[in-house]
Parts: structure tokens; sequence; C-alpha cells
């Protein structure tokens, strides 16, 4: 069967999405870049905030819009989270709940009732699906989480906590390699606590990257600040292969707030993590998440999280306005602030943000380093042709487009000597 796939929220998502096509293509479907044509069309939704539900309930009313003769199947956290809202959406054909994901294809073969190809006809290690950028995969290593944030639903709708084997990590991995990757992001919903069920840790798995794979670059997703194993960040003396970089998301610098939020870190806590990554690894990166305008934040709690903002430094932040979330504790709790109170403050931590964006990018300057370059694209100033890459510490990079040099998928170490527009380094 044609297969059209499509993914809304987390990289956990996109890793998801990768898996289904590759095995999807090794039985032999096809796997199409567009809805165009498709037999089957599937959404892996989103649910972490409620305009990601509105924004799910829209991409597949849109999808069905674009090919009314496809079935359209819905999986993901908002399928999980309000199945019957999905179901009841125009052109849904099936609901996929998230802890059924791994067996979606071998559903969809039954559901649809189309014939597999023989075994024979099949391509060997069939290739992932958006092949025009085969340099950086995510990596699904950890799904579900036991933490009880307030304000977060994706414990509900993804369940307890359920770790891959090494063995099944690093045998995807040096399949990755051997596709063309050039690095894996290690992803997961608590990636921090990998590894309990299975009586191993997030150290040992990265230690078997390190021996068992040759990919050029390994990084890690994001990381709750808690949980990490012993000596975890001595690993980055072991393997230059190991970026540099940490998203290690604070959500708030009010120790007070992240009580109400039932966050397992501290401030200082937090601080001392920072400290010692920032020891124990050159040239690291930090960056995070923030949520402005938790309910009840006062202004005296709002000052302590910028204080705590620029204490720490960050290299970025992803910033978010507290959006009512039905289902989670945060939602019924007094005090829920105004939305013009929410969109001055955020405006006020989007200026610092920038502040230390732009130090963290400045130190960058005259120093030569590692790109990985993915794409051409235009210059943030104007409208040249460039190249777009990442360094390992998890800054964007463009450079001119020279003499038609193909740099796509290659590393190659060279020296930033600007900065563009306050977004990029420039080399």
């Amino acid at each position: 069967m044609n297969v059209y796939l499509s993914s809304l929220g987390c990289r956990l998502n996109e890793a998801e999405l990768r898996t289904w096509s590759q095995e999807f293509q090794g039985r032999g479907h096809r796997v199409l870049p567009h809805p165009e044509g498709a037999d089957v069309m599937v959404l892996n939704t989103c649910a972490v905030t409620t305009e990601a539900t509105r924004s799910s309930r829209q991409k597949a009313k849109g999808l069905h819009r674009e090919n009314p003769n496809a079935k359209l199947v819905l999986t993901g956290c908002f399928a999980e989270i309000e199945p019957g809202k999905a179901a009841e959406l125009p052109g849904v054909d099936l609901v996929l709940s998230n802890q059924s994901k791994d067996l979606l294809v071998r559903t969809l073969e039954d559901e649809v009732d189309t014939l597999v190809m023989p075994e024979a006809a099949t391509v060997p290690d069939a290739e992932a699906l958006f092949q025009a950028h085969r340099t950086r995969a995510f990596i699904k290593v950890q799904d579900g989480c036991r933490n009880q944030c307030t304000f977060c639903i994706v414990t509900v709708a993804r369940g307890s906590e359920r770790s891959r084997t090494i063995p099944d990590v690093v045998k995807e991995v040096q399949s990755l390699h051997a596709q063309g990757y050039q690095e894996v992001v290690v992803t997961g919903v608590h990636i921090g606590g990998y590894g309990h069920d299975i009586n191993v840790n997030l150290r040992d798995l990265i230690e078997a990257l390190i021996a068992e794979t040759n990919i050029p670059r390994i990084r890690i997703g994001s990381l709750e600040p808690w949980d990490l194993p012993d000596g975890f960040f001595t690993l980055w003396g072991q393997s230059p292969r190991l970026c540099p970089h940490f998203h290690l998301p604070l959500q708030s610098g009010s120790d007070s707030v992240l009580r109400r939020m039932a966050r397992r870190c501290s401030v200082d806590e937090y601080k001392h993590l920072a400290a010692a990554a920032r020891a124990a690894i050159p040239d690291v990166n930090l960056t995070t998440d923030l949520i402005v305008g938790f309910p009840g934040e006062t202004e005296t709690e709002f000052i302590e999280t910028t204080e705590s903002i620029l204490d720490i430094g960050f290299g970025d932040m992803h910033i978010f306005s507290y959006s009512r979330r039905e289902g989670t504790p945060a939602a019924r709790m007094k005090h829920h602030l105004p939305k013009a109170i929410k969109k001055a403050r955020s405006r006020v931590i989007h200026n610092l943000a920038r502040r230390m964006k732009k130090s963290a990018l400045e130190a960058q300057l005259h120093r030569p380093t590692a790109i990985l370059w993915e794409t051409k694209s235009t210059s943030s100033m104007n409208d040249e042709p460039v190249w777009l890459g990442y360094t390992e510490n998890y800054f964007r990079v463009e450079t001119p487009i020279v003499d038609d040099l193909d740099l796509a998928n290659t590393i190659t170490t060279m020296t930033p000597h600007a900065i563009a527009k306050g977004e990029r380094l420039r080399v």
C-alpha cells in the first residue's frame, strides 16, 4: 500500500515516524512524501498543550481534505487522551493508542486488508523517509514517564516507563550509520530514567554506543535535571563523538513555583548541575525550557526567575506562556494569570534570552569548530544562497554557497567570523 506519514509535536513523535517508515518499506510498502496518492495517511498527534491539541485536529481535517479517499489513522497523545473526539473527526478510520504504536504497521496491514509483497521482493535495510535530509536521526530509547509534573499531560498520554534494550538501540544506530546518517539524537519521554525497568541506566547505554558504533556524532536529547547516573558528565572525556550540548528544562527559576509544578529539582540543584557540566565538558552549550505565568506566579516569583536564568546563563531558551491543559492538576489550581500579564512577562524573558544567546554566539567567534552541514537555504541577512548546519554544541551556522560545492551531510571544521542577525554563526 501507499502510505503517508505525518507528525506534530516532540522529537519522540518524529523518531517514531522514522521507525514506521523503515518498517513499512521493509515489508514492501511505499512511503510517500505527500498525501496525494496515499492509500493510508497516519498522523502522530500531540497534546502537550491546548494549542497542540487544536493543531492536531486541524492537521487531521486538512489531511482528509487533501485526500478524502485515503484511510486516515490517528495515534499519538491527542488520540490517546481524547480517543472519542479523535474518532469523530471527518475521515478518521482508526484511532490507535500509544500502547499499540509498536504494532502500527501490522495493524494497518490487517485493517486495510492489503496484500503484503513477498519477503523476497522487499528491499533489505529499507531507507528512512526523509532521504533528502539524511544527516540527523532521532532514536527513541524509551517511552513513558513516572514523573508527575502538574502542568504535563504526557504522563497520562504515554503511560509507564518502558526502555529498549541496549543491544536493540546499538543495532539501530549501526543501521542508521550504514544508511548515511552522521548524527543520532538519543530521545524519549524521560531519558534520564532510561533503563530503570531493565536494570541498566543511561550511562550504560551511552558507553555502549561509544564502544559499539562508529557514527560520528551522538547527541543527548531533552534531559530532565534529575535521575542522571553518577559520573555521567565524565563520559564526554571518553569520546569526542559525544556532542557538548544539553537541553535541561528548568521551567521556572523560582523554587516556590517549582514546588507547585511538582518538579524534582530546586534552583540551587539545577545551578550545581549546570556548573558540573561546564566543569567537565569544555565549550558545553546549555539550553532550556521555561514556562511563564504558571498559576499563582507572583511578581516576586517572576523576578526570582529572571535572576536565576541570568545567573545560570543559557545558549538558547524555549519560552512558553502557561496554557491551561484540562486533565492536569495545574488546570485545577487557583489564581490563573490574565493573558496580558503572561504576555508582558514573556516579552521580558524573550529579551533576556536574546541577550544570552548573543553572548553565547559571540563566545564561538574566531574558534575553529566542526559543523555538520544539512541543507541549502537563504541567508538570514539577505537573499544570498547559503548552506545551513549545526556545530557540535548545537549552534546554527550558515556559509555562502561557492562554486556549487556540495556540503550536504558532510562534517567540516571551519571558523565562525560573524553573527547573522543574532540567530546564526557565519563562516
